[in-house]
């Protein structure tokens, strides 16, 4: 099997082959452009609502409805047209304003979807908006589905598939690293990185198809560079392995606060919420379940858990809330062990703490720092001790550093790092990886150019997957349905 056959293509040209194959994908599960409209902003009241339009006709059909309707339809897009929208016209009764408005009008293939556009800026009446989605559904337009706005931007190729993941990726966002990773990639920064791998890895299968479809030809023997299969495929494992900074980013890192009842638990999960949320009492066995809150630690999202102490009881509710907090210590990212300072800690303690650390998930917390001797020393406890209190915060900072450095090693502040955060992107990767492994393998053992070229193709196949440019209406219809409606 050979690339250069793909598609009826030139054994010579590759790039274009590709490129053919893209374009007969895009013809198979292109959509009709028939106008539709969804709420772009949250539902309810507001001082402004905006709603978007999109596909053939659009702008004509809104003229209709528009108090000043020559300018809507002469309009060559890009610009602001403010006026009002009313009722469709009866031959009965005169038509009746709906809401005072600003139109932005983006002309094809100027806009997000590729076409024809518009976005109503109206006032954030929940009854005005329902007013204005009657007389577009009159006007022949559809509800949009989910994610339907930006499947057109894709398949119009005003965005790649990556793109379109980091849209999603930006809404959804919850510290500021988070949105700035995004943003990267919806800039393009993913993009360039696989478009950049593949190209180098086309002009490897163009040289093995000269070699295929010509050998009778006075050529001579090509040999592949061993040294640009490696760079490639070591390029693509590091961003198959910066997944898991990624998705830390995206999804949060689950952190437990375990212990001894009267460690400290509840008193340092509410020094890192900065809020009174859990019941701090010198009574043991205030907690019976577990709490849960979102924050944020230096640009990390963190889903922190404040767990029931551990201790020997005879109440069933405790030890019921005791079993829980093991269930979560063992499926959580980190642990945080709080250890009293003043008392140390016990055989449990130690015993959990080395079970811990033998799986990489511990941090050991000193607390109730205040409380201690002047002068008095602490043997520390743990592979990263810190000693803390809850009142005054010393050790806090400490604290953060060590959390950043466990959950997101390296240089986690470079917003300009391309970084992925999709299990899809990892596992096409990692495939594209493998087929490279089979090249290398294949050189050193002097595998006929045929099996190389499957492999190669193998690794361009997944590359293109994660772009879209090889793709399946099943997969678009699973990614772009967890879209918001609007977006």
């Amino acid at each position: 099997m050979c690339w250069g056959r793909l598609g009826g293509g030139s054994p010579h040209d590759i790039s274009s082959s590709f490129r053919y194959r893209k374009a007969m994908k895009h013809q198979s599960v292109l959509e009709s452009h028939d106008p539709i409209y969804a709420l772009a902003t949250p539902y309810g009241r507001s001082a402004l609502a905006v709603l978007r339009v999109s596909g053939e006709g659009c702008v004509d059909a809104l003229a209709t409805v528009f108090s000043r309707p020559a300018a809507l339809k002469d309009c060559a897009g890009n610009a602001l047209i403010y006026g009002h929208l009313h009722e469709l016209p009866d031959t009965h009764t005169p038509t009746k304003a709906i809401d005072e408005v600003m139109l932005a009008v983006y002309r094809a293939p100027r806009s997000y979807t590729g076409e024809d556009s518009v976005e109503i800026m109206c006032h954030g009446s929940p009854a005005g908006i329902e007013r204005i989605f009657g007389v577009l559904a009159d006007l022949g337009m559809r509800p949009a589905e989910a994610g339907e706005f930006t499947r057109r931007a894709f398949l119009s190729g005003k965005l790649d598939l990556t793109q379109a993941e980091a849209i999603q990726e930006l809404v959804e966002a919850e510290t500021g690293t988070a949105h700035a990773l995004a943003l990267n990639r919806l800039s393009g920064g993913l993009s360039e990185r696989i478009e950049s791998a593949k190209q180098r890895l086309i002009d490897l299968m163009a040289a093995v198809s000269i070699q295929l479809d010509y050998p009778e030809e006075d050529t001579g023997h090509v040999e592949l560079p061993a040294a640009e299969v490696e760079a490639v495929r070591a390029e693509l494992q590091v961003l198959a392995d910066s997944f898991r900074i990624g998705r830390v980013f995206r999804e949060g890192a689950s952190i437990a606060l375990a212990g001894r009842t009267n460690a400290g638990k509840s008193s340092l999960f509410n020094l890192l919420l900065r809020e009174d949320r859990a019941i701090v009492s010198s009574e043991a066995g205030t907690t019976r379940d577990y709490l849960e809150a979102r924050l944020d630690i230096e640009g990390v999202p963190v889903r922190l858990l404040d767990t029931a102490g551990l201790r020997l009881s005879e109440s069933e509710i405790e030890s019921e809330g005791m079993r829980r907090s093991r269930d979560l210590m063992a499926n959580v990212d980190l642990v945080l062990y709080l250890v009293d300072a003043a008392e140390g800690p016990n055989e449990e303690d130690l015993g959990l703490i080395a079970k811990l650390e033998a799986e990489g998930r511990c941090v050991v917390v000193h607390t109730k720092r205040d409380l201690l001797a002047a002068g008095a020393s602490v043997t520390p406890q743990g592979e990263e001790p810190i000693l803390l209190s809850s009142v005054s915060g010393e050790g806090l900072g400490d604290l953060h550093a060590v959390l950043v450095q466990r959950l997101v090693p390296g240089e986690h502040t470079d917003t300009e790092a391309v970084v992925i955060d999709s299990r899809r992107h990892r596992d096409l990767l990692l495939q594209a990886v493998a087929a490279l492994e089979q090249v290398q393998s294949g050189l050193v053992s002097g595998t006929s150019f045929d099996l190389v070229a499957v492999d190669l193709q193998e690794a361009l196949q997944s590359l293109g997957e994660i772009t879209g440019e090889v793709a399946s209406s099943e997969i678009l219809e699973r990614m772009f349905g967890s879209f918001c409606v609007g977006k």
